[in-house]
């Protein structure tokens, strides 16, 4: 399976997020894994799929709230949920971490706090100092501050190396007994 990270941010975005958003959508094509939006043809989702879309044979998915709206371009699998707002729960639920790219839409602040309640990693690239201590209030340790899309990048590789050094823990059935390993 490659890891999935959401993208997610406001549809009226600030340059400034646009610009991480395009910049966070490579690096995390680069390194393989699929990037995961709003699959909209605006703001921080359409940018961050045509920034992983400047890798050959990355992999973009939108999660689109209706049927009535514009894919992006930039999207390789389209989503059509026919739920509103209640897509952002699909966002959430389907990437291994969250990295929110401006936080002036309700659906962004929605997705990170649904991403905190799922205990999800949360990351606030250029985030205001009052943003992160909400979201760190909420989150606690899930939720990371980075400064730049590069930084974000830095904040997931950590996160997935804690991942792999894990011990995976033994499946027992409900005898006590040792069940054989999935081998995927």
């Amino acid at each position: 399976m490659r890891f999935i990270i959401g993208v997610m941010g406001p549809a009226k975005a600030k340059k400034n997020d646009l610009d991480n958003a395009r910049l966070l959508g490579e690096l995390i094509a680069r390194r393989g894994w699929v990037v995961l939006t709003g699959g909209r043809d605006v703001g921080v989702m359409d940018a961050a799929c045509e920034g992983a879309k400047r890798v050959g044979g990355s992999l973009t998915v939108g999660v689109l709230p209706t049927a009535k709206d514009k894919i992006s371009r930039h999207v390789d699998v389209p989503i059509i949920t026919e739920m509103g707002s209640g897509r952002n729960n699909i966002n959430v639920l389907s990437s291994q971490a969250v990295v929110a790219c401006g936080l002036s839409g309700s659906g962004t602040v929605s997705e990170v706090a649904l991403a905190v309640k799922a205990g999800k990693p949360v990351i606030l690239v250029d985030a205001s100092p009052a943003e992160v201590a909400f979201f760190r209030k909420l989150g606690g340790r899930l939720v990371s501050a980075a400064g730049s899309p590069e930084e974000a990048i830095d904040l997931i590789m950590k996160q997935v190396e804690v991942k792999q050094r894990r011990p995976r823990r033994e499946k027992r059935d409900a005898y006590g007994d040792l069940l054989a390993e999935d081998p995927t």
